[in-house]
């Protein structure tokens, strides 16, 4: 005699959906394991009405598709073959079929991806990366439809750190602010289909720097309330809670406070100090020791402190990571800046230089924009020869063009 199947549909759905267990469906659905093994037999009742939309939502497919027939359907005599099954009662159920489900293993490799773009963003231009991250984050909304359970949590994670992603080069890279807020709210709303409050809080971050770098301080200030809030609920490390800081405070000095900035990159400095044993998330690839000390000389620069600023900022370039090269841009942007501020042109000159060095290799739209605040700092020093040498490579035929764009 032929071994029994059992319900193989209902296995595969939710393998699909990332249960590798009966017991962890059970567990999802509030039930008995052995109600999951009766549900995977080869004769398997028909769920109680209580039950049947859990089982539709966790698994992602009707159920008919996970292999249940109603009772009025149930052939009264014989076993459950594909035969008997296709046979009997399809009028009863549903005539459109379910979507295509995909199996488990798409949440791994949809996550390969993202942590390849994660490493790429650090070294391949913004206008290369930014359609391919795009057209990987439409992915991810396809594989929403095809997913279901643990699987699309999984999904939706990968979802909105890709988003995440797409919104940084946005903002940062390609200075298109409008277009990183919107991504963000996806992101946003990814990160909730997710449940991931982490993930909600380091995206609700980003969306301050929108107002926050144009002046809206009421706005940023309201979104870093919102990312705090996201932040405590998803028990945050304590590098995340310093970045918060750090993000405030640049927020807070754009909008000419700078002694909160101060306070709040001062509370960044003792959290660290303190530290803790847990390790921020693995997409948590942007901030540590060095990016504080470089947010710390930025808002003693804005602040009039140049000595201490001079200091924060040659110390961070020094500590810097060979592989950061955007963030070495910024760093020699501001230290060109706080030579300007100081009366020292050539200096200024010399630091704003080796920025654009920097940014032959590897564009920054922000490293950019601290070489062009540094010109306009340099308008009493314009006929000295290292300020007409710094205009001949800062308005060539590129930079002019991408210049008057904006």
């Amino acid at each position: 005699m032929a071994r029994p199947a059992g319900n193989h549909q209902l296995k595969a759905a939710r393998v699909a959906a990332g249960y590798a267990s009966q017991q962890a469906l059970a567990d999802a659905l509030g039930v008995g394991v052995r109600q999951v093994r009766r549900w995977e037999s080869d004769s398997p009742p028909w769920p109680q009405a209580e039950l049947q939309q859990a089982l539709v939502r966790v698994l992602g497919q009707e159920l008919h598709a996970l292999g249940f027939l109603p009772p009025a359907t149930v052939p009264a005599i014989g076993p459950r073959t594909p035969a008997t099954v296709a046979a009997v009662g399809l009028a009863a159920v549903p005539a459109q079929a379910p979507a295509r489900m995909q199996p488990a293993t798409v949440a791994a490799d949809y996550g390969a991806v993202i942590r390849a773009h994660r490493r790429l963003y650090w070294s391949v231009a913004p206008s290369t990366l930014h359609p391919t991250a795009a057209a990987h984050a439409s992915l991810g909304r396809t594989l929403l439809t095809e997913t279901a359970g643990q699987t699309r949590v999984q999904i939706a994670a990968g979802l909105a750190e890709t988003l995440l992603l797409v919104g940084r080069i946005e903002f940062f890279d390609l200075y298109e602010p409008g277009a990183a807020d919107a991504t963000w709210l996806r992101a946003l709303q990814a990160a909730g289909q997710a449940d991931d409050h982490l993930l909600g809080a380091a995206v609700l971050a980003h969306t301050a720097f929108v107002p926050g770098w144009a002046g809206d301080h009421e706005a940023a200030a309201e979104r870093m309330v919102a990312a705090r809030t996201y932040a405590r609920r998803g028990q945050a490390t304590a590098v995340f809670l310093a970045w918060l800081d750090a993000v405030e405070a640049e927020c807070e000095v754009r909008s000419d406070r700078p002694r909160t900035a101060l306070n709040l990159i001062g509370h960044a400095e003792d959290i660290l100090a303190r530290g803790d044993e847990q390790r921020p998330p693995e997409w948590f690839d942007w901030f540590n020791p060095v990016r504080l000390a470089a947010f710390k000389g930025n808002v003693q620069l804005k602040a009039g402190h140049l000595p201490q600023a001079r200091e924060a900022l040659a110390g961070a370039l020094e500590a810097l990571d060979p592989a950061e090269e955007k963030q070495a841009s910024v760093l020699l942007g501001d230290l060109a800046a706080v030579e300007a501020a100081a009366g020292h042109p050539d200096e200024a000159c010399a630091y704003a230089a080796r920025a654009l060095d920097q940014l032959e290799r590897t564009w920054y739209a922000v490293g950019m924009d601290r070489v062009r605040a540094v010109r306009r700092a340099l308008v009493p020093h314009q006929q000295n020869r290292c300020v007409r040498d710094l205009d001949d490579r800062l308005y060539g035929w590129q930079t002019t063009v991408s210049a008057l764009a904006r």
